[in-house]
Order: structure tokens, then sequence, then C-alpha cells
């Protein structure tokens, strides 16, 4: 629900500060003194419609079922709209955009209105019906739960099977590759790091000559050896160092001799050929080790073409058995659906007589099975759709669908009403007041009215005036409620008359 609602610059309201309750909030007033403009203010901040204040922001208590991901919320949200050079909405402190602040909220702020005909839809009526049923009927429950579980794995091996008809058309192409790209990578047969060697054993080649070269000239420095040796003798030092490093060259020098001569048996051509092989697949696939990793992947490929066939058979088999038990459970599920809609039909008949409206029924058809089961259902009022009532008639018929599927409303939310009583006959108006008195025993509601029994109902109820070019809401207390439901039954200046009929409407 709405605690509190703080406005600043909303046209021609300067500033609106009200702590609000549970129950029904009547907005009532002269025509033009701003209701209309207030209410849609709220909507606003809710992602609806747009932001005309250069401020507002609602504190509302945080549904149970509401959860996200992308923002922290606290048990009594503060949602806000900002408007300077455009508007900003923000959820705790932290920016959302209009579209996802509207869909995070659509679910429990609900706006009726006599311009919309939304409601009527097939899955909107399926959802009517099948909340009051979830609610009641623990056995529809888990056949409800048992369907939407097999039909959500069965959408998933469907998707499976159409893959597998896809590749199957071009199976012949993505073996032929497959073998290709095995076979290229296989024939080569790179190791990992062969690379390097085959660089070294390049580097080494290019410059042996010159090492021998270089070798054959150094080999003069043994023949001095001797001569040195004898030079520490005579002057009694220690060559012990001297012999180590002529050691050490002579060791040098006899595995440069060594590779060498495992040089000279090196082809040239075949270490340029293998290196440029590598190259091209390093190229290709980024590194060797990709390189393996993609062939790799590849045979699996291949494997799993070889077994689509036997694949596409069981799968084939699965899904042709599934159907028949889903067809079969979704039979049921429209069996409790129909029993559950005739069952409604009763007290919406009661309600829709108080209404002068004609009496309503469930019209179910059959259609191919969906998430919801194979039931599409519409509505027939004495044999005409919803869609030729005017705009107030659908809307109180749509009131009358919520009060009978009350018990099925497994959270409450906010109901917001533009003038659902309006240019009705005094008996409607006592329907439509009881009605919305019932639904606001589970929903918070805010009703603009023009009506008596309505404000009567209120639990708050709010007075929207305007003087010259201000506007201004009014919390009424009890005189101030009597005087105001007086002026919609009397005008401006009403007769005791009217003051006694507004006393015994809210006292009674």
């Amino acid at each position: 629900m709405i605690n509190r609602v703080y406005i600043k610059n909303l046209i021609s309201f300067n500033e609106i500060e009200l702590e609000l309750e549970k129950g029904l909030v009547v907005l009532s007033g002269p025509s033009g003194a701003g209701k209309s403009l207030f209410m849609n203010s709220i909507l606003a901040t809710f992602g609806y419609g747009t932001a005309e204040a250069s401020l507002c922001e609602v504190l509302v208590d945080r549904p149970k079922s509401l959860k996200s991901e992308n923002f922290e919320l606290e048990e009594e949200i503060t949602l806000k709209s900002l408007k300077k050079e455009k508007v900003r909405y923000s959820i705790d402190g932290q920016n959302i955009s209009k579209k996802v602040l509207k869909e995070m909220f659509s679910p429990y702020v609900q706006f009726l209105s006599v311009r919309d005909k939304s409601g009527f839809e097939s899955r909107d009526l399926l959802k009517l019906i099948d909340n009051d049923l979830l609610a009641k009927d623990k056995s529809f429950k888990r056949l409800f739960k048992e369907y939407t579980k097999r039909y959500a794995n069965y959408k998933v091996k469907l998707n499976e099977l159409k893959k597998i008809k896809q590749d199957e058309a071009k199976l012949a192409e993505l073996i032929e590759f497959a073998e290709f790209e095995i076979d290229k990578i296989e024939s080569i047969a790179p190791k990992v790091g062969e690379d390097e060697e085959l660089l070294k054993i390049k580097q080494q080649l290019s410059r042996i000559d010159k090492v021998n070269d270089a070798v054959e000239s150094a080999n003069g420095i043994f023949t001095f050896e001797e001569a040195v040796t004898e030079v520490y003798r005579l002057l009694d030092k220690d060559d012990a160092i001297f012999s180590e490093m002529m050691n050490q060259l002579r060791a040098d020098f006899e595995e440069i001799e060594m590779l060498s001569d495992e040089l000279a048996e090196v082809d040239i051509e075949e270490v340029l050929d293998r290196l440029e092989k590598i190259s091209s697949l390093k190229n290709r696939y980024g590194s060797i080790e990709k390189a393996l990793e993609y062939a790799e992947l590849k045979k699996k490929e291949l494997q799993g073409y070889q077994n689509i066939e036997q694949d596409k058979s069981m799968l084939e088999s699965f899904l042709e058995m599934e159907l028949m038990e889903l067809t079969t459970l979704a039979g049921q599920i429209s069996f409790a659906r129909k029993t559950k809609a005739q069952a409604l039909e009763k007290p919406l008949k009661k309600y829709l007589a108080e209404l002068k409206l004609p009496e309503l029924k469930f019209i179910f058809t059959t259609e191919m099975l969906t998430s919801t089961g194979q039931d599409v259902v519409e509505v027939s009022l004495n044999g005409s759709t919803a869609s030729t009532l005017s705009g107030g008639e659908f809307n109180r018929v749509r009131l009358a669908l919520m009060v009978v599927a009350l018990s099925g409303v497994k959270e409450s939310g906010v109901l917001i009403l533009d003038e659902i009583d309006a240019n009705v006959s005094g008996d409607e108006s006592i329907a439509i007041a009881n009605m919305i008195a019932k639904l606001a025993s589970v929903y918070q509601i805010f009703a603009i009215s023009h009506q008596p029994h309505l404000a009567s109902k209120a639990t708050q109820h709010l007075l929207v005036s305007k003087i010259k070019d201000k506007s201004s809401v009014t919390l009424l207390d009890k005189k101030g409620r009597v005087l105001e439901i007086a002026r919609i039954v009397g005008g401006e200046k009403p007769n005791e008359e009217a003051k006694l009929f507004a006393e015994k409407l809210l006292y009674k």
C-alpha cells in the first residue's frame, strides 16, 4: 500500500503532503479542481503516463513477492520522479528507467479508467479463474504445477527436435566440413611447443657455419695450454682455475662439434616447410593448443552427427507420448476451470443485476497446448461480447469479476479508479460503492468520485479544491465529509435536506 505522498509544483498545486491509510481513499471536489492531475501524478511515479510535477515522492510497502537482482530494496520503498529538463525516476535512491519501473509494479498497481478496455483477454480471464482454484483446491494446484513443469520440459525437447531436423537437412555438409577440419589438423599433427623448437633449429642452422669457422680459429688456444701450465708451475702458483677453464672450453667445443654433426643431417627445406604449416594453423586458430582443442570439438560434433538419427527417433517417441499425457492433464485442468467458471457465474449474476447489466457467461474453446493448457476463454453478456459495452459498463463488469475473485488474490495491491461511478443511477451507484467497499478489504483503493454513496464508504476522504488558479488537497474530518457529501448531492450551496442525507449516509 501507499503510505505517504509528497508532490511539489504540480501545475496548479504548489505542494501536497499526505499520510495515507489502508482501505478506500476517495477524491472528490468540483470539476476542474485537479483531481485527475493529483491521481495521474501518483500513477506517473509508478511508471504510468507522464510526470508533470517537479517532484513526486511516494512511500510504499514493499510487496512480498517483489524481488530484484538489480536494485537493493527496503521494506518501505521510496519512489521518486524528478522533472527538470527531463524526467528522472529513482527507487530507494537508485536510478531506474520508466519502463523497468512500470514492469516492476504493474502486478501490484492497477489503473481502471473509463477509457481502458483491457482485462477481458483470455489470459486475464484464465488467470482470474486459476487464482481462485489455486487458492482453494490443492488437487488443482498439484495438477497445474505438474502440467506447467512437464510442458516446459516438452517445449525444451521440441526445440531440440527442431534443431535436429534443421541439422539433418544439412547433415552431409556438416559431416564433410567436420571431417575436413579434423583432417587438416591431424595431417599436420602439431605438438605443443614444436614451433619454438623448430624456430630454434632454424636459427642454429642459419649461423652454424660462422660458429664452426670461429671454433676452428679458436682451437689454436690449446697449443699454448702446456706452456701456460709450465709458467704457473715455475712461479709456484695454483693453475686449477686455468685448467678448469680449459676443460670447460674443450667440452663446449666438443658439444658444438656434435651439434654441427646433428645439424648436418637436418633437411632445412623440411624444417621450413614444417614451420610454414604450423604457422598456418596458428594464424587460423590462434595457437597449437587451440587448434588441437578445435579438432577434439569437431570430433565430438562428428560423433553427435553420427548419432543424430538415433536421437531424433528417441525424441519423436518421447514427444508423441508426452503430448498425449499433457493433453490428458490439460483436459483435467479445463474441466476444473469450467466447473469453477460456472460457480463464479452465480454470484456474478447477482452483482451484475444490481448494476443493471446482463448476465455473464464464460465461453470456453480449445486450442493447441500452451503453457497454461488448451483453453481459450471469453465472456458473453446475453450473447454479446464485452467489447459492445460502454466504458463505464465495461469497468463495472470488471469490478464485479474482481469482487467474486477476491478469495484468489494472494497479495493485495493498489487499485486506482478514475470516475468509475460517473453517469450512473442511484441504484447502480449504491451497487458500485458496495463492490468497491468489498475490494477495499483487500486492496488499497484510490477513487475519483462524484457520487455520495462511494464517498460515504471512504476510509479517507480527500477534497480537491481550487481557489483562483491554485489547487489544494484537504483530508476531511467528519464535519468536512458531511459538508462535501452534501455538496455532491445538492450543489455548491446545499440545503439542510442534503446535509441530513449526507449525515444519514455516513452514520447509518
